[in-house]
C-alpha cells in the first residue's frame, strides 16, 4: 500500500473516530449493545449465553463514559472519541503484530525449503 492511500485511510478512521458521538443523539440503545434487562424487555426472554456471557469482564470505559468526568453531552463525546481512538489502536497493534508472526514463519518455511 502506498503512503498516499495510507494517509487517506487514517484520515478516515480519524473522521470517523470524531463522529462516534453522533450516536449519542439518539434514542435508546445502540443496535446490538442491549444488555440483559433490555432484551427481557423486548424479547421476553434472555438467551443463556447472553446471562452467562454479561458477568465474564467489566468494560474499562463502562457505557463509553471516563470515571470522574460527568454525564454532559461533551463529556461523553469525549468518552465515545477516546474508546474509539484506543479500540483502533488495539485493532492496528494486533493487525500488525500478527502480520508479523505470519511473515516471520513464511521466512521461516521458506528457509528450511529452498
Amino acid at each position: 500500500m502506498n503512503k498516499n492511500t495510507q494517509k487517506k485511510l487514517w484520515i478516515g478512521l480519524l473522521i470517523l473516530a470524531v463522529l462516534t458521538p453522533i450516536g449519542l443523539l439518539a434514542q435508546g440503545t445502540a443496535f446490538g449493545e442491549w444488555g440483559s434487562g433490555e432484551l427481557q424487555q423486548t424479547l421476553g426472554y434472555v438467551p443463556a449465553g447472553i446471562k452467562s456471557g454479561e458477568t465474564l469482564w467489566q468494560a474499562i470505559f463502562s457505557g463509553y463514559s471516563m470515571p470522574g468526568f460527568g454525564n454532559s453531552f461533551l463529556h461523553s463525546s469525549i468518552g465515545y472519541i477516546l474508546s474509539a481512538v484506543i479500540g483502533i489502536a488495539l485493532i492496528y497493534t494486533a493487525t500488525l503484530t500478527l502480520g508479523k508472526i505470519i511473515a516471520k514463519r513464511e521466512e521461516e518455511q521458506r528457509n528450511e525449503n529452498p
